[in-house]
């Protein structure tokens, strides 16, 4: 007999303090509960073989003008309206995404991918030069904003043809996309002002078209005529996707790699014995730590009843609790929330599944692979610093830390 499943409505926490206790509240109500986001309510999917299903289900759609009665009410002032008014493939579904996405997938084949080895090493040997100076004598070094935040935005800089002015702003709008405790004014400011990058750097590509992806997807928006051309919106928005979706992904994954191994010595330990390699430490971190906890928003082409036996009904939105998923019992048993690099089961859903699967996952890979191995070889006696402040960041999508100060702990010399 089945144990009746809780179908009241969870409060999402906003400042993303709760994860947690709410990644177990959720796995704790079944494969399928009513959450409030923001205000606004969805089902909150976290059972990751539902999750899995639902997310290729051809009954489940992305584009939610068309598809979510809530649509005009909800874009005019939800502080999360760009994440479903904004038009690039991560919200449009079938011809437009398979267009969208050829257009962009160009830059992340592997043997471009490939490519970018060289390039990433030379960028984290960089930073870690610099981080070396910022340590020297015992100070206190901020991981999160000196490598994990920093390295990304270079690359995506690279990929994109970011001139070195524009990348600050970038990187502080985009954080601004994924706060979940902003007003809907403050978000509304926030999305003009990234907006304006992108502009700007659009104006400046098209002065001086270079060998980027800019400059290939304004081609695509300013002379092809066979029918996969981009509107001017859609441009924007990629740009925008490309920025954030390669972005803050890959700095939580840094950010939490870094923290999950400085707090479980012996699986840092296992991997300098040769016992497990860094791409165990990536996937374990991905699937113990998802970089987003959440993502918004899907929406029901049809009434889809659930494995508990609540329903989806027709026009209701789905939110993918990537988080709950990473840690659930129905694929990792009891140990689902401990962090082991050496477990044979790793799977996850942090890059998504089906259609709509991250086409940079295999670039995020690279750097947090690159910039974990490096940064233990270069340090191999850091530590978190005493006392140091851990508090997330505001959002219940983003899942990282404000700070991660460290010691360096390098030896002194005469």
């Amino acid at each position: 007999m089945k144990c009746p499943v809780d179908h009241s409505v969870l409060v999402l926490d906003p400042t993303g303090r709760a994860r947690d206790a709410e990644s177990a509240e959720l796995i704790a109500r079944g494969p399928a509960t009513p959450a409030e986001v923001l205000g606004v309510q969805a089902w909150a999917v976290s059972d990751p073989d539902l999750l899995a299903a639902l997310l290729k289900d051809p009954r489940i759609a992305k584009n939610g003008s068309h598809h979510w009665p809530d649509y005009e009410a909800v874009a005019a002032g939800w502080p999360l309206a760009l994440w479903v008014t904004a038009r690039n493939m991560s919200t449009t579904d079938v011809e437009h995404h398979r267009r969208l996405r050829r257009l962009v997938s160009a830059a992340f084949t592997p043997r471009q991918i490939a490519a970018l080895r060289e390039r990433i090493e030379g960028m984290t040997a960089g930073l870690l030069d610099t981080i070396a100076a910022t340590g020297a004598g015992g100070a206190p070094v901020d991981l999160r904003q000196q490598l994990a935040r920093a390295l990304p935005i270079r690359v995506i800089a690279h990929l994109l043809g970011l001139p070195e002015e524009l990348r600050d702003g970038f990187s502080r709008y985009v954080d601004g996309v994924f706060s979940t405790t902003l007003t809907p004014e403050e978000s509304q400011a926030n999305n003009a002002a990234l907006y304006t990058v992108i502009t700007t750097l659009i104006a400046t590509k098209r002065e001086q078209p270079g060998d980027d992806m800019t400059s290939l997807l304004i081609t695509a928006r300013d002379i092809e005529g066979d029918g996969s051309a981009l509107t001017e919106e859609e441009l924007l928005d990629t740009v925008m996707l490309v920025v954030a979706a390669g972005y803050e992904t890959t700095v939580n994954l840094i950010d939490n790699s870094i923290f999950l191994l400085l707090t479980h010595p012996d699986q840092l330990d296992l991997v300098r014995a040769g016992k497990a390699g860094w791409e165990d430490v990536v996937e374990e971190s991905l699937r113990r730590e998802a970089p987003l906890s959440h993502l918004p928003l899907r929406f029901a082409l049809e009434d889809i009843e659930l494995p508990d036996g609540g329903t989806i009904h027709r026009g209701e939105a789905v939110l993918a609790s990537y988080g709950a998923a990473g840690r659930h019992p129905a694929r990792h048993g009891d140990s689902g929330a401990v962090f082991d690099i050496t477990r044979e089961v790793k799977d996850h859903l942090a890059f998504g599944h089906g259609p709509h699967f991250c086409l940079g996952a295999p670039l995020a890979r690279l750097e947090a692979r690159t910039a974990l191995s490096a940064l233990f070889d270069r340090f191999p006696n850091l530590t978190l610093a005493p006392d140091a402040d851990l508090e997330p960041v505001d959002s219940l999508i983003s899942n990282g830390h404000r700070t991660l100060p460290v010691l360096l702990n390098t030896p002194t010399h005469p």
